[in-house]
């Protein structure tokens, strides 16, 4: 009942904005100039990823704050109008932003793409669902590139040599950044490859560099954090022997704090799932990111 009078709020506040014309400084969107692209997407790990590729060309904005999680975002009337501004809204999809796109649709024209096309999904576990967290391997990655560079050279062809440039250096970088997740997990025994958060969102990660993947729950839009489920995340811990357990930035830590006082495991440190990091983290970009996150398991998980 709260999200549909949400939603009719968050509508007719949408629908507002967009017959102003209106930014939140109150300046008319007509008066904005931008050479090249304006892309809106749906949160800052793409909009790292995007940013890569279009360079200079243009502009990147997001919608979903670092720091919050993109399964259950509640937008504000202002967002709609990011995307309405905007010349395409790219998402993650596997219905990561399900919500967020059916309301996006009901109050704008601007196109909706897909950036996991072509991924091979990872179902959720007792779920037909997929997992939609496919940008926590770089090889899905370079998939997420292509499918962006091909849609940015048939809306901007004056920018196709830029797109394509820039593509190309950063797989390359991608690739760089696969080669030295393989070699630095090599450290970890492999009865010791098991990664367990809160939210069990490496399923991805897990399968290309060879982990066990468990979280309390599958996927935060059906966070529930039971008794029975963290009692089973006390089971395996203790039965596998783990030596380390782990919190996300953007998922409440209180769980994997249960976990760890019922074990004496320690929680070795946040890794980054569902957002960048925050200036000075060295996690702002994704291989930012990706390097803190696999740096964070070795550390834990070697001993």
């Amino acid at each position: 009942m709260f999200k549909k009078l949400l939603l009719s709020l968050l509508l007719a506040g949408s629908f507002m904005l967009v017959a102003c014309g209106e930014n939140e400084e109150g300046t008319s969107s007509d008066d904005t100039d931008t050479d090249g692209l304006t892309i809106a997407t749906s949160f800052s790990v793409l909009g790292d990823i995007i940013s890569q590729i279009i360079g200079e060309h243009g502009t990147v904005d997001y919608i979903v704050p670092i720091g919050e999680e993109p399964h259950e975002y509640e937008p504000v009337p202002s967002d709609f109008q990011k995307v309405t501004d905007a010349d395409v809204f790219y998402i993650n999809g596997l219905d990561l932003e399900e919500w967020l796109e059916k309301i996006v649709s009901n109050v704008s024209d601007t196109d909706i793409v897909e950036v996991s096309d072509g991924v091979t999904p990872i179902p959720l576990v007792g779920d037909d669902e997929a997992d939609p967290h496919a940008w926590l391997s770089p090889k899905n990655v370079m998939t997420y590139v292509d499918n962006i560079v091909e849609d940015l050279v048939e809306r901007d062809p004056d920018g196709e040599s830029i797109y394509r440039e820039n593509a190309e250096a950063y797989k390359s970088e991608l690739e760089e950044l696969d080669a030295w997740i393989e070699e630095q997990v090599a450290d970890i025994p492999e009865q010791q490859r098991v990664i367990i958060v809160s939210e069990n969102a490496f399923k991805y990660f897990g399968e290309d560099y060879g982990f066990d993947t468990e979280g309390v729950w599958e996927i935060n839009s059906h966070e529930e954090g039971t008794p029975q489920q963290v009692n089973r995340i006390i089971d395996i811990v203790e039965e596998r022997e783990l030596p380390a357990v782990f919190v996300e930035t953007t998922v409440d830590k209180r769980y994997m704090e249960t976990v760890s006082e019922n074990t004496g495991v320690p929680i070795a440190g946040e890794v980054y799932t569902d957002a960048v990091g925050p200036e000075g983290s060295g996690a702002e970009t994704y291989i930012g990111m990706m390097r803190e996150n696999v740096n964070v398991f070795v550390e834990g998980l070697k001993n």
